[in-house]
């Protein structure tokens, strides 16, 4: 395997780490509310605030990441995510946790997790070339993939069984490990974004971030694929919102299992992953997004038709590797589009939209499923589907103008 140089492997440990840490809690934290409720709004309000802090902070945020040693935001946010794992494994040991304290931890992994996703995104134009960045997003999206689906979560489901507490355990050590790998990225790597920043001193935190957010608005080819990727990220997690309650009562799997049973979809994900870079080369990046995207939001109808835990474990393949490959190139295509020295910014405010709404979506799934817990999937994958298929021509020609982009850096 092709090394992409010691500040990527540095960053690709820490992600590894964290994903694990990832793995372990999106298994253990649902499995631990149904524990604390049945009711469908607050399972559907949980999912709401781990993604409502993009809402809140992206923006900000955005603007921290292009102005300070990314380094220390990346180490930073883990060790905290590393501090609010242990004291949930304390609070279950001492059966001391309420579905409310667990809301404000959930709420408060949910701003590190704006840290930690935003820095590292921010990383990569620092790191790689931009004819570089489909292999680094590739590799990030596999390993991501292996370690939250194929070790994270089954692995999690398991512990649970034995205790309550021990994911949270080894999720925070997870965290913790994170944090010092990020601190090990070589500094030398660094030094172009704070050249840029130097630039800029005069200019106020305000200014920037009006700046970024002004230049996100301006941009119209960007700001329609923002808006887009949050229309059909609405729709997508106002589906998914209570998919435990789903699979737990509606097709009758046993917690234990819970992890294995999503840990399947990763098998999909992988193959997405590996393929991405040659489905964007035979095809074009803009096909292989625009028919990704459509496959994948297609077939989350399908999961609402399901009649056992074997044909969503099916569907949940084809979704895996659909969305997989839609994360590479997409992720690619904003990397070179976007200024480097922009790229906090712009991503935090894109990011307010599309996964600020999500939480919005979850929240309203909640309700939906009052209906029956397969209504959320049949209304939002179809909503979804109806999005995917209106912006195929816009997709495939932004996708493909960005590969041109990308040659002429080069």
């Amino acid at each position: 395997m092709t090394t992409l140089g010691p500040a990527f492997n540095r960053m690709w440990g820490a992600s590894l780490a964290s994903n694990l840490a990832d793995g372990l809690l999106r298994t253990a934290a649902p499995l631990l509310a149904v524990t604390l409720t049945k009711s469908p709004v607050l399972i559907s309000l949980m999912s709401a605030l781990v993604m409502l802090p993009w809402l809140f902070f992206a923006i900000p945020i955005g603007g921290i990441v292009d102005r300070v040693d990314r380094r220390f935001l990346l180490a930073g946010s883990n060790a905290f995510r590393f501090l609010m794992a242990a004291l949930l494994a304390i609070s279950i040991s001492t059966h001391t946790l309420t579905i409310y304290w667990l809301f404000l931890a959930t709420f408060m992994i949910g701003i590190c997790e704006v840290i930690s996703d935003t820095t590292a995104q921010s990383l990569i134009p620092q790191i790689l070339t931009p004819t570089h960045y489909e292999k680094g997003n590739s590799r990030l999206q596999i390993s991501e993939t292996i370690v939250q689906n194929f070790i994270g979560a089954p692995i999690s489901g398991f512990l649970y069984a034995i205790g309550i507490f021990l994911p949270f355990v080894f999720n925070s050590a997870g965290f913790a490990v994170a944090a010092i790998l990020a601190m090990s990225i070589p500094i030398k790597f660094l030094q172009d974004i704070r050249m840029d920043e130097k630039k800029e001193v005069e200019r106020d935190f305000i200014a920037e971030v009006k700046f970024g957010m002004r230049y996100l608005f301006e941009h119209k080819a960007l700001w329609r694929l923002v808006i887009t990727t949050t229309s059909i990220g609405f729709f997508s997690s106002m589906a998914s919102a209570t998919s435990v309650l789903f699979i737990i009562e509606e097709l009758h799997a046993k917690p234990a299992y819970f992890g294995l049973i999503m840990s399947v979809g990763g098998v999909g994900a992988i193959l997405g992953g590996i393929a991405a870079r040659h489905t964007s080369s035979k095809f074009g990046r803009g096909r292989a997004l625009a028919f990704n995207i459509l496959i994948g939001a297609a077939s989350t109808i399908f999961v609402g038709l399901v009649p056992n835990i074997y044909w969503l474990m099916a569907i949940d393949v084809v979704i895996g590797f659909t969305i997989s490959q839609w994360n590479i190139l997409l992720m690619s295509l904003y990397q070179s589009m976007i200024p480097n020295n922009l790229y906090g910014r712009i991503h935090g405010t894109r990011r307010t939209l599309v996964w600020g709404l999500m939480p919005i979506g979850s929240f309203i799934g909640g309700y939906v499923a009052k209906l029956g817990l397969r209504v959320p999937f049949l209304f939002g994958g179809a909503v979804a589907t109806l999005i995917a298929f209106s912006a195929l021509k816009f997709l495939i020609k932004i996708g493909d103008d960005s590969m041109k982009v990308s040659e002429v850096h080069d």
